[in-house]
């Protein structure tokens, strides 16, 4: 056999001159030393076929083809008898990445992060890629505060050609920041600006938000803070003179320590309008919050420019420029601004462009918009059209931009994004009672049936006292003017046998209704309502007197005709994250001659939030009601007020303030009732502006009164405590931990209690 190796080839590469084989004619292709690469692969790379001429020209372009592939260690080409032979050296494959002592990282994520560095599973090995993988497992140990990480990679032969990578690491222990100092600092304590930031030495809750670990992204959000607080109260000249961040020899200790130069107060000597204002400037002026006399505040400023901004933007000056230009006196320290307005070109809106609306008609958002198309930019009927999509509750986020139309002047864009949410439910309530062990009642209700805006809901109570079978049917735009018209059918029995708390009673009743709602503007409606019902009471020989004289009086069964009216006013923000804005009913219910029953009814609800910071809301809330019977009848007890619970005042048991019969010890509940709620809603520590989770602090009050007893504020019942919301995967969940801080001797509470449910 007649075999040459083609040596030389290497210096072929380089040199063109160079000659490794006299050129000859291939009779055939052999491949040698694969084992996992297809023969076909090779005989891609390779510039001859069986044949044709093989030249060393031909050979040099085939080998650095072959190492270009990064699929082979060694590459030599062979010719026995006319035959070439490309024999191969395979590079081993990945079989296997590991992680040992890895306790804070997520192995599945790292390997995502080792992927983009080409270290994967099934890859083929260079062990030139091992270096980057382990900077990129040590980047990912510091972003997380371990800085003494130490990483040591072992590569494993293993059969078929094939590695096994293991990284072992020791993680070390978190580092921790140990002193944050401010230099500089006269105007205010150090304490007090620290109290500012975010980032702090280790506390109780450092354990969870995780703020003592040093971060650079932190940091800058807390410098930020620092400037404009300083700015804010009037030192125009503040400068962050420097930052510096060192950790201890052993890496367990950070220390910051940040430099400032506060400069001198400045105080605002005068403000003055310039430029086409195009509205009068007395208006203007009432938007403007910074005062002659008072400190400088760049927040209040800001809030001026961008007053005036919006409202040249309500008349179509979508893209007017204001800018406040200060003159300083640095003698006497005071500033004087300018505030240049540029309205630029009056510009229309072109289109309304709905998108992320995957269940949602189109129609169903557009009802809601008040900027029209094809009409001038109005920014107060924009953010109206969005305030309106956002409290339909359809939708988890809503946001709206305007931009400009390429190629025009004049034109604008809306553009209404939305982001859907389940808004079908399967909600279940659940209490504990000692006597009566899990309660539980559910409903079934989709507010956006097949995305036409109308609501059906089905109620499914089946819990040992209260047994609700109900159909609801609201159409929110019976009219296109928004009049909505809805109807409901029920079928209710209460027992209260069941209930160890609760006088004994039993009333099963069978009834309907129409109702509508007329808007008034867009903040106010009134709502007409006309029902039947039909009642039957059954007592026990545990019932209290009261209610034993009352069906001797007055008999066992009932029927009424209902009619209802009611007036709201509705400003809230939104209607899933509300953090601004009030709600305000009026509600009268009485009957109608044509029935048993006389009785009318009167409630009142008046709910505010208010912004206290960017993150922290109150909110207050205050009921009342008071009932009576009328044209000689009394008040059937069954429709009195009761308080207590989860929805009322926290701590209490449902339903168990107010009057009680002293022989039992039974609730009877009242004809008039006080509730007070005031809450602060707050995001949960480290989640961010996530809006799926609310932590509240609340003290709640309330109080129901009898027929024949004097209303008193010296009755009250008082409760404080804490509650979480949370709109998770599963439902909606609410849990509150409460304590009585008024609680008499006949008084039930509960430190805990919760309501669950489901959506689809």
């Amino acid at each position: 056999m007649n075999k040459t190796v083609m040596a030389g080839l290497l210096s072929a590469l380089f040199a063109s001159s160079a000659c490794a084989f006299e050129p000859f004619v291939v009779r055939d292709i052999r491949v040698e030393g694969i084992q996992r690469t297809e023969a076909g692969t090779v005989f891609g790379y390779l510039p001859v076929k069986v044949g044709e001429t093989m030249t060393d020209e031909k050979a040099a372009k085939a080998v650095k083809a072959l190492f270009a592939t990064g699929f082979f260690k060694d590459v030599r080409l062979e010719i026995e008898d006319n035959v070439l032979v490309v024999v191969i050296d395979e590079r081993p494959a990945i079989a296997s990445l590991s992680f040992v002592g890895m306790k804070n990282l997520d192995p599945e994520q790292l390997k995502k992060s080792m992927r983009d560095v080409g270290l994967a599973e099934s890859r083929i090995f260079d062990r030139s890629m091992l270096a980057d993988a382990e900077r990129e497992l040590k980047r990912a140990y510091l972003s997380k505060g371990y800085y003494a990480a130490d990483v040591k990679t072992t590569v494993t032969p293993l059969e078929r050609n094939r590695v096994g990578i293991s990284f072992t690491v020791d993680e070390g222990e978190v580092a921790k920041i140990k002193q944050i100092n401010i230099i500089g600092a006269k105007a205010f304590s150090e304490s007090d600006l620290l109290d500012r930031f975010s980032l702090r030495t280790p506390g109780w809750m450092t354990w969870y938000t995780k703020n003592d670990q040093y971060s650079k992204q932190k940091l800058s959000a807390d410098l930020e803070t620092l400037r404009s607080l300083y700015l804010d109260s009037g030192y125009l000249e503040f400068d962050i003179a420097s930052q510096q961040v060192s950790i201890s020899p052993d890496k367990k200790d950070i220390y910051i320590t940040i430099s400032i130069k506060e400069g001198d107060l400045y105080t605002v000597s005068g403000v003055n309008l310039a430029g086409n204002l195009l509205v009068p400037e007395a208006e203007l002026k009432k938007l403007v919050t910074v005062v002659s006399g008072e400190p400088f505040s760049r927040q209040k400023l800001n809030d001026s420019t961008k007053a005036i901004s919006e409202r040249l933007g309500n008349d179509g000056y979508a893209f007017a420029n204001v800018n406040a230009a200060p003159e300083l006196d640095h003698e006497k320290h005071t500033a004087a601004f300018t505030i240049f307005v540029d309205p630029g070109r009056r510009v229309y809106v072109r289109r309304i462009n709905i998108v992320g609306n995957t269940r949602t008609r189109d129609e169903v958002i557009r009802r809601e918009m008040r900027q029209m198309e094809a009409s001038w930019y109005d920014g107060t009927k924009i953010n109206r059209s969005k305030t309106r999509v956002d409290r339909m509750g359809y939708f988890e986020d809503v946001n709206v931009e305007t931009p400009a139309v390429p190629g025009a002047t004049d034109q604008v864009d809306m553009n209404v994004k939305v982001k859907e949410k389940p808004t079908g439910s399967v909600t279940l309530g659940a209490g504990f009672a000692s006597s009566e062990g899990l309660i539980l009642s559910g409903s079934v209700q989709q507010d956006n049936i097949f995305g036409s805006g109308k609501s059906v809901a089905v109620q499914v109570n089946t819990s040992k006292s209260n047994k609700v079978y109900s159909l609801s049917y609201t159409n929110p735009y019976y009219t296109i003017d928004g009049v909505s018209s809805g109807f409901d059918v029920y079928r209710r029995k209460v027992d209260t046998n069941r209930l160890s708390s609760l006088a004994s009673y039993a009333v099963s009743s069978l009834g309907g209704g129409w109702r509508l709602g007329v808007p008034l503007s867009e903040d106010d409606a009134v709502s007409f309502g006309l029902s039947a019902d039909s009642s039957e009471i059954a007592l026990t020989p545990f019932s209290p007197l009261i209610y034993t004289n009352y069906v001797a009086r007055n008999g066992s069964k009932f029927s009424s005709l209902r009619m209802t009216a009611g007036y709201g006013q509705d400003t809230i923000d939104s209607r899933t994250y509300p953090t601004k804005g009030y709600i305000q009913r009026v509600g009268v219910e009485t009957t109608v001659p044509g029935g048993t029953l006389k009785y009318a009814r009167m409630t009142y609800q008046y709910q505010k939030f208010t912004p206290l910071t960017r993150t922290f809301t109150l909110m207050f809330n205050a009921e009342a009601g008071a009932a009576a019977g009328f044209g000689g009848k009394e008040m059937p007890f069954w429709m009195n007020y009761y308080a207590g619970g989860i929805g009322s005042v926290r701590g209490y048991e449902n339903g168990t303030l107010g009057p009680y019969d002293p022989a039992s010890g039974d609730y009877l509940g009242g004809t008039r009732q006080l509730i007070g709620n005031a809450e602060v809603l707050f995001p949960m520590p480290g989640m961010g502006t996530d809006k799926s989770v609310r932590l509240s602090a609340f003290l709640d009050a309330g109080q129901v009164w009898g027929k024949s007893e004097k209303i008193s504020l010296g009755d009250v019942r008082f409760s404080t405590g804490v509650a979480f919301s949370w709109s998770s995967p599963v439902g909606p969940l609410k849990f509150s931990l409460a304590h009585p801080l008024k609680k008499k001797t006949n008084d039930k509470t509960q430190l805990f209690q919760f309501q669950l449910g489901s959506v689809f």
